[in-house]
This record gives structure tokens, sequence and C-alpha cells, in this order.
């Protein structure tokens, strides 16, 4: 029985972020930050309060410790209507978190990985696989065991007749040793920004590594911030849309988590590509109007209302 529109597999940390910094922080200094929140953090924890904000029923499967951090997880992530019941809890290792050093529309980041660093394939209860629409995946170079079971999981869940999205997001180690060619052509969804395409296809520019990955790809939304986003499928003319712009942005802490959702959500529901790369520029835009990457995405209603008074549009979200 199909109990999810979505299940997103993956890391969870809280964030913890300093905004207003005066000056970049020096070994042996000190320098004030204007502002401090502690909050529901990592990229695949954001996109699934923020999907199921939109309205798309959500179970997040994820490693945590039991700890006040993860409580505070397991919390934020029920307070935003998604179900926990699949969280994995760890005796061993502690929750993981971030410190995000806020820049306007750049951060520097520094995490401590803790449990989403272990939790692998087997982990996992595979009747999830039979109780979803959609798998979304995202922050592989954070999660060795999930980025080495990759293939696994996307394998079994085209057996299971799941589609699924991919999010790889930063590699820290600046490796990016990520066999796209095997992979993507399992991915239903591949979600990169540009930078990160770059680096995982070893490209120049995007242009080139738009052309590397084209072969491999079932469909591929490549986020280029206030650029917009370019559309790419096999055999076929990139789609361009431009970005819905904020010119007061508080930050952009989980914009493209909020791209990812928003273009979910269309796509699950069975939206064309081009409406669902509508929508997931216009709730990226919508991130960036509050601080950290669930701010904005309180409810339908709010969120609407961000649309309609910075962007002057209607988002279609039923």
């Amino acid at each position: 029985m199909i109990k999810y529109d979505v299940v997103a597999i993956g890391e969870l940390n809280v964030d913890l972020i300093l905004n207003g910094i005066e000056r970049t922080p020096e070994i042996g200094k000190e320098v004030f930050a204007k502002d401090m929140l502690l909050t529901l953090g990592s990229s695949t924890a954001i996109f699934a309060a923020n999907i199921a904000c939109l309205g798309s029923k959500t179970g997040f499967v994820g490693m945590i410790g039991k700890d006040t951090f993860g409580k505070l997880i397991e919390s934020s992530l029920k307070k935003r209507g998604v179900d926990t019941s699949m969280l994995i809890y760890s005796d061993t290792y502690s929750s993981g978190a971030t410190i995000c050093l806020n820049y306007n529309e750049d951060r520097a980041n520094i995490t401590y990985l803790g449990a989403m660093a272990f939790m692998t394939f087997d982990n996992i209860d595979k009747t999830v696989f039979t109780q979803t629409r959609h798998i979304h995946l995202s922050s592989i170079f954070l999660q060795s065991g999930i980025k080495r079971d990759l293939l696994a999981i996307l394998q079994f869940a085209r057996e299971n007749n799941v589609t699924t999205s991919l999010d790889p997001q930063w590699d820290p180690k600046e490796e990016w040793d990520m066999d796209y060619k095997t992979t993507l052509p399992y991915v239903d969804i591949f979600l990169p920004n540009e930078t990160e395409l770059k680096h995982i296809t070893q490209s120049d520019t995007l242009e080139e590594a738009m052309s590397k990955i084209q072969p491999h790809i079932n469909l591929c939304v490549i986020k280029c911030g206030r650029r917009g986003s370019i559309l790419l499928q096999k055999q076929k003319e990139p789609i361009i849309l431009d970005a819905f712009i904020n010119n007061e942005v508080v930050d952009a802490i989980g914009a493209g988590d909020s791209f990812n959702a928003g273009f979910i959500h269309s796509f699950v529901r069975g939206r064309s590509h081009k409406e669902s790369q509508i929508t997931g520029n216009l709730t990226g835009a919508i991130n960036t109007t509050t601080a950290g990457g669930t701010g904005a995405f309180t409810s339908k209603e709010k969120i609407k209302d961000i649309a309609r008074k910075k962007f002057n549009q209607e988002l279609k979200i039923e």
C-alpha cells in the first residue's frame, strides 16, 4: 500500500547559524555575530520538511543519536508534518551538527558528521520501497555508507517501480569520486548545482559538463543561483528558466533544497517538467526571504503569501 508521496533517505543534523558576522574570523582572534539561530539542518531534512509543508505526504529514513540534538531533529520534522517512524536511533554515535557562518548569499560551514556517516542500505527497512512513489537522496559525499551503497539503493528502487531523485551536494574532501556514467541511468531526476556538476564531470565549463552527462541522464535540473535553472534531457535542447529575484536576501541556506522540494512536489503530481521547474525556481526564491532553510515554510498559506507579495506569482501547490 502506498503511504507516502516521497521518502527522503539521508543525513540529519542541526544547524547553528550565525548571521551578521562583522568580518572573517581569524585564528587567535574573536569576532561577533549579530544573530544566532539553532534549527533543523541538513539538506535532506530541509528538503523533507519543506516538501511536506507544500503538501506531499513525506517520510524520512536517517540515523541520529539518542541526544538533545536528536530530539530537536525529530521534533522539528514532526512539527512540519514529516513521518519520523522510520528514523534509526544509534546508541553509539551522536547526532550531527553544522556551524554555518553566513555572509549574505554565501556561507562557510563546519560539520560534525556523527551518526549520518554510518547509515547503510542494510539499516534501511526494505518495505519503505513498497510504501512510496518517490525516493529522494542528497549529500552523498557526507554519508560514506550511503555513498558506497548508492547504486544498490537506486537499483532496488527501480525494481520496485519507485522514481528517484539525487542531489549530490558539495564534496568536503573535493575528490568528487562519483561514477556518474554508471549511476545516472538509475536516477530519474539528477539535481546538482552548476559547480557540483563541473566537479563531478571534471569539466572546465558548464557546457562541457552538460555534454558529458547528457547521454547518461533521464532528467537533470541544474541549479544556477540567481541565474535560474537549466532542465536537461537526452537528445533535447536545454530549457533555461530565469530565477525569481529577491533583492532583499536574508540568507540562501537551503535554497537549493527548497528548489528540490518544489520540483519534486510538482513531479510526483504528474505535472510537466517545465511546470515543475517553475515551481522549483519559485520555492528556491521563497526560501531566501527568511533565515534558515525552513523559516519560510511554515504553512501553505504563508508560502503562497510570500509568492504573491514578494514575487507577484501564484504558487500552484495543490
